[in-house]
């Protein structure tokens, strides 16, 4: 049977008049990869920190591995791993005393720590720095190394703040695989970022929150299949008269017809043949037309739509 390993029930969090979590509930459960969405503001912070006791809140209940979760619950707190966006290093410690210092924190056994301690060096990939101090690797070392120091003693639960900002390519691709290759040995993962392409790539599952609240929750699939925009054709145009717009207004599953600079934007609510009717009109009526562009919705369509935002904000 599947375990909720996270259960967060009606959360309410207040600083003074503001409301910044408003009766937000959410189940992450056992071998989830969950990426936890929101603009600027919308609460995620605050719920991570309610959720690891770090802030008290007004109302609600949080629970973690079948337990609740209070400041003083130290075997649980013992099981979860934080990589948060702020680099936590010492900068007077090496990597591998920096990773052996985190890991200490949790497993005391020193024959067992020094087996963690190399694992999480294999897995970030810092094998070639080990001595090296963390003023002498770049940003995406530097990241590597937070996320060695927060999962080097083996959580069964890892929350990633937004790891990958400001890194490059090569530091990316190490990270997600490394993610990748925790979730398949048993860790469970919540996963904030501004990178929707990440999130669809690595996420089984996916909650959106915008002011405080819990606004869509479902795989990638369903939340796009809640959208009513299917597919957008962008086609560079000469010219557009208002009788080509009403006429291509009248194709089947087209529900928005609108000129975007010097692109002509059209967009389809379902079918899978949009693209061949439209060029079909195109040819009867022998209409110019230059570059075609066909797009599916994406991450950032439903956010839009959703909360009327940008992901990136």
């Amino acid at each position: 049977m599947e375990q909720t390993i996270v259960a967060i029930d009606q959360l309410v969090k207040r600083y003074r008049e503001k409301l910044a979590v408003d009766h937000f509930s959410m189940k992450v459960m056992e071998g989830e990869i969950l990426g936890l969405l929101g603009p600027n503001g919308s609460g995620k912070t605050t719920t991570i920190n309610c959720l690891l006791s770090l802030l008290k809140f007004d109302k609600g209940e949080i629970t973690v591995f079948g337990k609740p979760m209070s400041p003083e619950a130290y075997d649980l707190k013992g099981q979860i791993g934080v990589v948060p966006q702020n680099v936590a290093v010492i900068q007077t410690l090496t990597v591998a005393e920096n990773i052996d210092f985190f890991c200490g924190l949790y497993i005391k056994d020193r024959k067992t720590r020094k087996q963690y301690v190399e694992e999480a060096i294999r897995m970030t990939g810092l094998e070639e720095y080990r001595k090296y101090y963390p003023k002498k690797l770049s940003g995406g070392l530097i990241r590597r190394l937070n996320i060695a120091c927060g999962i080097a003693h083996k959580p069964k639960l890892i929350i990633f703040d937004e790891p990958t900002v400001a890194v490059d390519p090569q530091s990316r691709n190490a990270i997600l695989e490394g993610i990748r290759e925790m979730n398949r040995q048993g860790a469970t993962i919540i996963y904030t970022s501004h990178y929707m392409e990440e999130v669809e790539e690595l996420c089984t599952r996916i909650i959106i929150m915008d002011r405080g609240r819990n606004v869509a929750e479902g795989t990638t699939a369903q939340l796009k299949a809640s959208l009513r925009n299917r597919e957008t054709i962008r086609m560079e145009m000469v010219t557009c008269t208002d009788e080509m717009l009403a006429d291509l207004k009248e194709i089947n599953h087209v529900y928005e017809v609108k000129v975007d600079g010097e692109c002509l934007m059209i967009r389809c609510d379902g079918g899978t043949h949009n693209l061949v009717h439209i060029m079909g009109y195109f040819a009867e009526k022998n209409i110019p037309f230059g570059r075609v562009v066909t797009e599916l919705p994406t991450l950032n369509d439903v956010f839009l739509e959703i909360t009327g935002k940008e992901l990136r904000d």
